[in-house]
């Protein structure tokens, strides 16, 4: 029986190691949209401490990155949650390099709220 139990313990682990990969690599939600002249980004990232989270903006591109310490005692069941949030994201807006502006970073209950000025929007281009 002990190695029945050991086999199934491994297996869970290698499942929540991958399908918490999977969710580091496709999370957080993110969502997009404009208000009084700002791009408001909303990111869902739940569990993070608001001191390991980093956000940064080179031209339009929006980085958002967080890693949380391993803080849990005893013995690990299952463990899916993310640890890290790598997120980089194009911005549907024009922002010259070295014009980077953030009007405010607020987190609060596990969402992260970005607000970004628009100084001019992206240019559209025409189906033929």
């Amino acid at each position: 029986m002990g190695l029945v139990k050991h086999l199934a313990n491994e297996f869970f682990k290698e499942v929540d190691d991958k399908s918490r990969e999977f969710f580091e690599f496709v999370l957080p939600p993110i969502d997009l949209h404009e208000e009084n002249g700002n791009l408001i980004v909303t990111v869902d990232i739940p569990g993070f401490n608001k001191n390991d989270i980093k956000v940064s903006m080179n031209a339009n591109v929006l980085s958002v990155n967080a890693e949380k310490k391993d803080d849990i005692g005893g013995r690990t069941i299952m463990k899916q949650r993310p640890r890290v949030i790598d997120k980089k994201l194009r911005l549907p807006i024009a922002v010259k390099e070295g014009e980077e502006k953030v009007n405010s970073a607020k987190y609060s209950d596990g969402v992260l709220t970005i607000e970004i000025p628009i100084t001019k929007k992206g240019k559209e281009i025409s189906l033929d």
